[in-house]
C-alpha cells in the first residue's frame, strides 16, 4: 500500500470505512485509551478537531488495549466514556492492535512510513500520533508525551499545502 487512502478501517459502530473518504484532508491518527495517564489528551484532540475541521482536518481515534489493558471496554463503553468525559465528536474507530502479529495493516504501514526514535517501528504507548498529509503520506510521528496543542503549527502548515 502506498497511501493512507488505500486502507479500510472499521468504525466504532462496526461499519467498514474506506480511508479514501478522507482524501484531501490533513489527519491526525492516534491510538487512544480510556484508562491511560495520557487520556486527558482527548480534550486537546477534540479542541484541535473543532478548531481545524472546517479547513479540512480530522482527528481519527483508534482505541487500543495493548498497553497495560488501558482500553478494556467494548465499543459502546468506549463511546460512552469519550462522550461523557471529553465530549469527543471526532471520528472513532473500532479497537485495534498496533503492534505484533495482529497489528492492523494501517498501523503496520504508519510505523513503516515514520519509524520512532532510533528507527524503532514499535508503538511504545497509547496516544502515539501520526500526522498525515492531504496526499495520504505520513508527515510526522509524535510520541505519547507530545500534547495535542503542541501540534498546532504543524497542522496549520500541513493545511496550507495544496490539495492533491
Amino acid at each position: 500500500m502506498a497511501s493512507f487512502h488505500d486502507f479500510t478501517a472499521t468504525t466504532l459502530e462496526g461499519r467498514p470505512q474506506p480511508l479514501s473518504d478522507y482524501r484531501g484532508q490533513v489527519l491526525l491518527v492516534v491510538n487512544v485509551a480510556s484508562r491511560c495517564g495520557f487520556t486527558p489528551q482527548y480534550a486537546g484532540l477534540e479542541r484541535l478537531w473543532r478548531r481545524w475541521r472546517d479547513r479540512g482536518f480530522a482527528v481519527l481515534g483508534f482505541p487500543c488495549d495493548q498497553f497495560g489493558r488501558q482500553e478494556p471496554g467494548g465499543a459502546e463503553e468506549i463511546r460512552r466514556f469519550c462522550t461523557l468525559h471529553y465530549e469527543v465528536s471526532f471520528p472513532m474507530f473500532a479497537k485495534v492492535e498496533v503492534n505484533g502479529r495482529g497489528a492492523h495493516p494501517l498501523w503496520r504501514w504508519l510505523k513503516a512510513q515514520k519509524p520512532g526514535v532510533l528507527g524503532t517501528r514499535a508503538i511504545k504507548w497509547n496516544f502515539t500520533k501520526f500526522l498525515v498529509g492531504r496526499d495520504g503520506g505520513v508527515l510526522a510521528r509524535y510520541a505519547p508525551r507530545v500534547r495535542p496543542e503542541v501540534l498546532e503549527a504543524d497542522i496549520g502548515q500541513a493545511l496550507r499545502a495544496p490539495a492533491p
